[in-house]
């Protein structure tokens, strides 16, 4: 089970059920948990112990293209729009009555069905009663209305959010030094695949500081503003360099194996495209929230600072409470820019009080 599962970090309960569910599966399976909790990691490795003629053995070559999600009988679909569509879905149940190609079991592995919306009841009918050799599983963040009566169909596994511990300690694992795995996993959001990207990052450091320092800089005016704005927007894009030199090498690798296989074209070439846009954009909001949660922490070392003598506090309490609302807004996917301009324009400076000076409103200038 360790080396079937060694990719899914920090979710011992959830990798017990679906090694004991191998062994006598049902029609579908409901893996339930946040963005980076290692829902995909475990659906693949849950299908190479369905797929392995040695019952999960990790090491052999239908375990291997499982895991690298290239085994003929493994289908990962993965929604082309902002949700999955109605067409997409009768191609599903198309798929779902195909015999395998190569061992007992297919296994359809639906990523993001919690944005299934009005495609479910074209759904409903296949994962309820598929052929005996088809299993689902069916990838979800949380329990959307629209999937309750999918879900009532599946057995559930849910996953928790990683915690940065666990990061931590796999990085360790992995080669990491402890600083950067500590760092990198604080970063990360709970996701192993960015923690281990950013391990890599050498500039991990110097965005922590340039987002903690931010505060400090703010003197009420737009220029000032404008400035702080620029350079955190500027440093969240250079993040994106080592992901996108991921996407590069997995699309050469495609293209190789289309090559070695006579085919012109990439199978499922767009489709991997959109999947690498949703990435990079869920990347780039996963470091502007690490940032925002950089920034807060400077005002609540300010709100410490200020509650030790005795001074007001509203206006840090308000600080934070404004960061945490502009990183909620980042699900909205707004125009990064306005937003963060907005946030610092109402954003107190953060630099050292003088006594009886209690801080205030954004715009207020402070004496150091």
């Amino acid at each position: 089970m360790g080396a079937l599962y060694a990719d899914v970090v920090g979710q011992d309960l959830a990798v017990a059920d679906l090694h004991a569910a191998a062994r006598a599966p049902v029609h579908a399976y409901l893996l339930v948990g946040p963005p980076g909790s290692g829902k995909r990691a475990a659906a693949r490795s849950f299908a190479a112990s369905l797929l392995c003629r040695h019952g999960g053995c990790g090491q052999c070559a239908d375990c291997r293209r499982a895991l690298a999600e290239t085994h003929p009988d493994l289908v990962v679909v993965e929604r082309a729009a902002a949700f999955i569509r109605v067409d997409e879905a009768r191609e599903i149940t198309r798929m779902a009555v195909r015999s395998p190609l190569e061992g007992r079991y297919q296994v359809l592995v639906l990523v993001d069905f919690h944005l299934v919306d009005k495609a479910a009841p074209a759904l409903l009918k296949t994962i309820e009663e598929p052929p005996p050799t088809t299993v689902f599983v069916i990838l979800a963040e949380h329990l959307a209305p629209a999937l309750v009566t999918i879900a009532s169909r599946c057995a559930r596994i849910d996953l928790l959010p990683v915690s940065a511990d666990a990061l931590a300690a796999q990085l360790r694992a992995e080669g990491v030094d402890e600083q950067t795995a500590r760092e990198a996993a604080a970063a990360s959001g709970g996701r192993m695949d960015r923690a281990r990207l950013l391990a890599s990052d050498p500039g991990i450091t110097a965005r922590l500081a340039r987002w903690r320092e931010a505060p400090r800089r703010l003197d009420g005016t737009g220029a000032a503003v404008a400035s702080v704005v620029d350079e955190l927007l500027a440093s969240a894009d250079a993040t994106l360099e080592p992901l996108r030199g991921r996407q590069v090498a997995e699309l050469e690798a495609l293209a190789s194996r289309a090559r070695m296989a006579g085919e012109r074209a990439i199978p499922g070439h767009s489709e991997v495209q959109a999947r690498h846009r949703r990435e990079l954009r869920r990347w780039r909001t996963d470091e502007l929230r690490f940032g925002l949660a950089a920034m807060a922490g400077t005002y609540r070392d300010r709100l410490v600072s200020t509650s030790a003598t005795g001074r007001p506090t509203a206006g840090w309490i308000e600080a934070i409470q404004a960061i945490q609302a502009a990183a909620a807004a980042l699900d909205r996917n707004p125009n990064e820019a306005l937003l963060l301009q907005g946030l610092a324009l109402g954003l107190p400076p953060a630099v050292p009080l003088e006594v009886g000076v209690p801080p205030g409103a954004g715009g207020a200038h402070f004496r150091a």
